[in-house]
């Protein structure tokens, strides 16, 4: 596994056990604002992972379909990018 997808990997594990810790949070009554902090802090991290992810597919996928000369393949992948923000429109 290359290091790119191991960080990948840790990054969305973390934030996993973040989302565990929220649900003890909750389950021991704690303090509103104590469970909107972390809450925070976890929509933060997965828009970090998003981020990344994003860049991997603009640097590779994109990329490849650009360099490709395939214009049914470019459009393609542009349709996937305004899709993709599109959706996070809603």
């Amino acid at each position: 596994m290359g290091e790119a997808k191991k960080r990948k990997i840790n990054r969305l594990n973390r934030i996993a056990g973040q989302v565990q810790g929220l649900a003890r949070m909750v389950e021991e009554d704690r303090y509103c604002i104590d469970i909107l902090t972390q809450l925070q802090a976890v929509r933060s991290a997965l828009a970090k992972a998003e981020s990344e992810i994003l860049k991997d597919h603009a640097a590779c996928c994109v990329a490849e379909a650009i360099a490709s000369g395939d214009a049914t393949e470019q459009k393609a992948k542009f349709n996937e990018l305004v899709e993709l923000m599109e959706r996070q429109r809603r």
